[in-house]
């Protein structure tokens, strides 16, 4: 599982900024990643329609398939209705040691403020004879319109606007199969989903920075 989350960093940690933050996290006090050794992890999405479910679990397994292994490939419309004691005991028999979830809770709208801009359109040269005297400080005489309006060009300004901003909420899990216990999660908010795979990556991302952060992943591990 160590590998795996290194993995993540070299992934994710090579793209230029994100939409995505945390909002809260939990560990364990008694597990870290070194002490969990996952060798096989199901990676588990909760969503509303089967291809949003593929497309997370596939982006996300896709990291290290021989390791991370989407769930829809046990978990499906054939065992669909069994109990939940059920459902542990085929991922179990499937040798399965370690679980990634994602579970989406709720979306925000937000409105926000962006302030306004000053911009300043002049600068088109500077004078062609200096600053000179002339009945006060002035131009002096002989430079060029370049100097002129760079001097005396005005200011202009963008007013600030409000705008609506649609947060969505995800909740990430890691969970030990071996003693069926939750050891690590987050909540993160994500302001563009319009791309599944570029927010499944800014989750992933977040979550891994944070995960160092609570002591869970080791922050001097090599990338």
């Amino acid at each position: 599982m160590r590998k795996i989350l290194i993995a993540l960093i070299c992934v994710f940690f090579a793209s230029c900024g994100s939409n995505t933050s945390i909002v809260s996290s939990w560990k364990d006090p008694n597990a870290t990643l070194s002490k969990e050794q996952f060798k096989k992890v199901l990676v588990v999405a909760l969503a509303k329609d089967e291809s949003t479910r593929r497309a997370t679990e596939n982006r996300i397994a896709s990291i290290n398939p021989t390791v991370l292994n989407p769930s829809f490939n046990y978990l499906n419309q054939q065992n669909l209705n069994l109990t939940q004691e059920q459902k542990i005991s085929i991922v179990q028999s499937e040798g399965f040691d370690g679980a990634i979830t994602l579970r989406f809770i709720r979306a925000d709208k937000q409105t926000e403020y962006v302030p306004g801009t000053s911009n300043y359109y002049g600068g088109m040269g500077y004078p062609g004879m200096g600053y000179g005297y002339v009945g006060g400080y002035g131009m002096g005489y002989g430079a060029g319109f370049g100097g002129w309006y760079g001097a005396y060009a005005p200011a202009y300004y963008t007013p600030g606007y409000y705008q609506e901003n649609v947060y969505y909420y995800i909740e990430t899990n890691i969970f030990d199969l071996k003693n069926n216990k939750l050891v690590w999660s987050a909540t993160t908010k994500s302001l563009d989903v319009s791309d599944i795979n570029t927010t499944v990556d800014e989750i992933m991302e977040a979550c891994v920075q944070q995960m160092r952060a609570d002591g869970y992943m080791d922050p001097k591990a090599k990338k």
